[in-house]
């Protein structure tokens, strides 16, 4: 993972009433301050230090640079502690859940009877949302929720008595600016902002146990690029009018989403007969928030009140608010935001077209898409003939299979 830029330093001036020990800045009891602006400054202090960002003092500032690269046990690391920090703050919310959670599940047992016939959830009421969220707390990458347009999905299986839960996803309004998806689209920056309306990103998307042991992520990866879908978005935004922008929402060309050590092994060589359905189409630039932890996002967030500065997150209110936030508030305190935002993790770019003239419709040369036809079921079929029968020949996984009871199913914090 390289880290662009490495000469940028940033400068940054502490409190002079303020003492600290660095060696120790990654301990919370130390950020005591009451003062909003010098608390949010130790906070990303202890956020860059866990990533093995450059910290040296030099009179009565400090020097802060970015490391050459992270390595993925940094990644892991980082994750770790935002999950970690996440969990404990909603401790009490899981607990309370976990066991509406585990009566959603299958018995590992019954998947193996199962023809396993999936059925799409759009999630509406608040069982299906808590469902959802509980769910989402399961895996090692932090939670994390986008803003704009939101659709959250659950992936039931119909071939089993109750109907257990096979996996969650979400789509999310795409992230203005990524330079590899743009040049691959063609995109300059009047077209992009004009047309973006048209993509989604796809920021959940995997299965749960124990269809996760079946290859049941790469099942949810292809119900993601079904008619189905397309038709799911359209029906929810038919009526919907950006707010920025005054324009409809309602035809979807293309999803994107993002793997966080690069290559994936749940989107690679993921085809429909000879057609790749998840295109590898280059990197995200390391320009993000995912290594800001959400203690120091809240206390940006907190700092920008007391400015008397409020930033929304509504539908079309655009989709980098979090980004937003992070800039504004770092512009008030003096840090470089530019250098703090352009360091984060790269991860690699794929595009999941839904119409074959995708790209001609992005560029504003056609107002009609021309959609694939791919049916939910046809996917299923295809998904079954070329990944699961060969994995259920394999003793190993069918063993952690029939081992697998819901009572079991745990949210830990390692």
């Amino acid at each position: 993972m390289k880290v662009q830029n490495l000469s940028n330093k940033i400068s940054i001036s502490l409190l002079e009433t303020l003492s600290f020990n660095l060696d120790k800045i990654q301990s919370s009891n130390l950020i005591k301050t009451k003062d909003s602006a010098e608390r949010v400054k130790l906070l990303l202090l202890r956020d860059l230090f866990q990533l093995n960002w450059g910290i040296e003092k030099s009179k009565n500032k400090l020097v802060i640079s970015p490391p050459s690269y992270y390595n993925k046990e940094i990644i892991r690391q980082s994750m770790s502690v935002s999950r970690q920090e996440i969990l404990h703050k909603n401790r009490a919310w899981i607990e309370k859940h976990i066991d509406l959670a585990k009566k959603n599940l299958a018995h590992g047992k019954d998947i193996l009877k199962s023809e396993i016939s999936p059925r799409i959830e759009v999630c509406k009421t608040r069982k299906q949302h808590d469902l959802f969220r509980i769910f989402r707390y399961y895996w090692s990458s932090p939670y994390s929720e986008y803003v704009g347009r939101r659709i959250r999905i659950i992936i039931r299986d119909e071939g089993i008595d109750g109907n257990p839960i096979i996996g969650i996803a979400a789509l999310g309004s795409s992230i203005i600016h990524i330079p590899d998806r743009d040049k691959w689209i063609c995109w300059d920056r009047n077209i992009r902002t004009k047309n973006i309306i048209y993509t989604m990103d796809a920021y959940v998307l995997g299965a749960l146990p124990p269809y996760n042991y079946l290859l049941g992520g790469k099942l949810i990866s292809y119900i993601l690029a079904s008619n189905e879908i397309r038709r799911i978005y359209k029906e929810k935004y038919k009526y919907k009018i950006t707010i920025i922008k005054k324009r409809t929402a309602n035809d979807l060309v293309c999803i994107f989403t993002t793997s966080l050590y690069g290559n994936s092994a749940q989107y690679n060589r993921l085809k429909f007969k000879d057609r790749l359905l998840y295109i590898p189409i280059g990197y995200t630039s390391g320009y993000g928030t995912l290594h800001i932890s959400n203690e120091t996002f809240l206390a940006m967030r907190q700092l920008l009140k007391e400015k008397g500065l409020i930033l929304t997150n509504q539908f079309g209110d655009g989709p980098n608010w979090r980004m937003r936030v992070i800039r504004l508030a770092s512009d008030i305190i003096g840090f470089n935001s530019n250098i703090l935002l352009q360091h984060s993790f790269q991860r690699g770019i794929y595009a999941i077209p839904l119409a074959r003239n995708f790209r001609s419709f992005l560029l504003g040369k056609t107002d009609k898409p021309i959609y694939y036809n791919l049916p939910m079921h046809t996917l299923v079929k295809f998904w079954k003939e070329r990944w699961l029968n060969m994995r259920k020949k394999n003793k190993e996984i069918i063993n952690r299979i029939i081992n697998f009871n819901p009572e079991d199913f745990r949210i830990n914090k390692t």
